[in-house]
């Protein structure tokens, strides 16, 4: 696991930048709100409000980013207002929060700027259970969330501003449908199930606390699709608050809200949370749990039985979840992995007919988006897969199989990437060899996405000139990839990779 964390590609040290960068605008954020009088409770809300504004806006371009950020307030601030009117009703509120979750995962249908705005929403409501915020507080808690996204946004948009374009976020697969057919509405109705399980289990546990095992549901179906990735999740989430809790009791116990030491830790814990949510759920899980551990710290209310109380109210949380994914309008893990690996099948042909078009000579033709996008789609081939491969998983058949497509969809990728790197080089020219070889890729990528054989012509070498020798070969490569693809695919046509 530490590997994983550490060892992991970071091209351009973007995870590095994206990290540090996340330290100082939460940091700025927190200390705007101390020079301007605020309590402990509104530097909390700030700093939560600066780090969801750096974290969860993912728009393809920084004029998106911008207007996405600068919806934040318009969703935060009614639902803040919200859960402190609410907050001596018990049911009225535990309904809203309820309604919030739902719509918080329902608005993943709009793309990234629904699930941005989700996101912010639900963590607000969530943050004024935390702090148990009241009106009397909220002419501050407004301020300091508005004053921290200015911040936030002056930090990301201004002093270091190295996002200039970002792929765009695939879509939920499968997407087609309406109503109980879409994803996101199925999705919301489990999240809103899940949640209000946790929430009267939570409460059970505890009538002050149970708001942890809320969170913990509504967030295991966040950036998740099927059954298989929601098991996965809530292990995933469960094993990193275990671990976090440890580390709690090592480091957060013994500090007794210190303030220096407790901010050291505080900003350790953000850069922890940026660094690793691309690679590894559980460390993320733990940066956030040792967060909390901190800021109970700074409340002087942490010891060893709240801990024990969190990672009682993360099982409830993960256990409804899990149960919500497997019973209410599951949405199976073969559908969602067989659309994921179409869509990027048909990306490594897009990719291949942007090289080709630049090889011949087209200047508008760049294959660089088309590769961005590649990437991300394997990425969410990957997530789609992983309870499959999972160390604990029975089914060792599936698993191999599945491993062999994770392997064959990297060859395409690395060849997609040496092919575009070639068609990128003002030497590289275009013959007869490399059309016919990009007709060869479609075939076979029509033939898996479809019930066609690819042609035993796919897989022949062909001799090429030094021009073209590096483009041919790439192009070869991807051919044998599609081809081997074939065999693992169409056994998962009859016997699904990961079950129905």
């Amino acid at each position: 696991m530490l590997k994983r964390v550490f060892v992991a590609s970071d091209p351009g040290r973007l995870r590095l930048r994206f990290a540090t960068r996340a330290v100082v605008g939460v940091g700025l954020a927190v200390v705007v709100c101390g020079l301007a009088g605020h309590s402990l409770a509104g530097a909390v809300t700030g700093g939560l409000a600066a780090l969801l504004a750096l974290f969860t806006v993912t728009d393809a371009t920084v004029r998106g980013q911008a207007v996405t950020t600068a919806l934040l307030p318009v969703v935060g601030l009614p639902v803040l207002a919200a859960a402190a009117e609410l907050h001596d009703q018990p049911v009225a509120r535990d309904l809203a929060f309820l309604a919030v979750a739902g719509a918080g995962v329902y608005a993943r249908r709009w793309g990234p700027r629904g699930h941005s705005l989700g996101v912010f929403a639900f963590m607000t409501y969530f943050v004024a259970q935390f702090l148990h915020a009241t009106p009397r507080q909220l002419p501050e808690l407004y301020a300091a969330v508005l004053l921290s996204v200015l911040t936030a946004s002056a930090v990301r948009f201004g002093l270091w501003c190295y996002e200039r374009r970002l792929p765009p976020a695939p879509a939920p697969a499968p997407s087609a449908g309406t109503g109980l057919a879409r994803v996101t509405t199925r999705q919301a109705i489990q999240a809103t199930a899940g949640a209000g399980f946790a929430l009267v289990v939570g409460q059970l546990l505890s009538g002050e606390r149970w708001y942890w095992a809320v969170g913990a549901t509504w967030w295991v179906f966040v950036n998740t699709t099927s059954r298989g990735e929601t098991l996965v999740r809530g292990f995933r989430r469960v094993l990193g608050t275990v671990i976090g809790m440890g580390l709690g009791l090592l480091v957060a116990v013994p500090l007794h809200g210190t303030a220096v030491p407790t901010a050291v830790l505080l900003a350790v814990c953000v850069f922890g949370i940026f660094y690793t949510a691309a690679v590894s759920y559980t460390w993320m899980m733990l940066c956030v749990t040792v967060l909390a551990g901190l800021l109970y710290g700074l409340l002087g209310v942490l010891d060893p039985a709240l801990l024990a109380l969190r990672l009682a109210e993360t099982g409830v949380g993960a256990l409804g979840a899990v149960l919500a994914g497997l019973i209410v309008l599951p949405v199976t893990t073969h559908t969602v992995t067989d659309a994921w690996i179409r869509r990027a099948l048909r990306c490594v042909h897009a990719c291949t007919a942007e090289a080709a078009a630049r090889l011949a000579g087209s200047a508008a033709a760049d294959p660089t988006a088309r590769v961005a996008e590649l990437e991300q789609l394997l990425g969410r081939v990957r997530l789609s897969v992983a309870p499959l491969v999972h160390p604990l998983t029975p089914m060792l058949g599936r698993k191999r199989r599945a491993r062999r497509v994770l392997a064959l969809l990297d060859d395409c990728a690395r060849e997609i990437h040496g092919l575009a790197a070639v068609a990128a080089d003002p030497e590289a020219s275009h013959d007869a060899r490399l059309a016919a070889a990009c007709r060869r890729v479609e075939a076979a990528v029509e033939a898996l996405t479809g019930d066609g054989d690819i042609p035993v012509s796919a897989i022949e070498a062909t001799e090429a000139t030094p021009a073209e020798a590096a483009a041919l070969a790439h192009l070869h490569g991807l051919e044998r990839a599609l081809a081997g693809l074939a065999k693992p695919l169409r056994a998962a046509s009859r016997s699904p990779l990961v079950g129905a």
